[in-house]
């Protein structure tokens, strides 16, 4: 999150930071889908 250091390591984890962010979205979307199949569940 700090622009300003200026450390070997920011360039370096892209896989790291890719994961993440697969991780992120998988979250996500499982969060939106169990609130989908929670509102059938309610209307049946």
């Amino acid at each position: 999150m700090a622009a300003k250091n200026n450390q070997p390591f920011e360039r370096k984890p892209s896989k790291r930071e890719r994961r993440m962010k697969i991780i992120i979205y998988i979250m996500v979307i499982l969060m939106i889908l169990s609130t989908f199949t929670y509102g059938l569940a309610m209307f049946i």
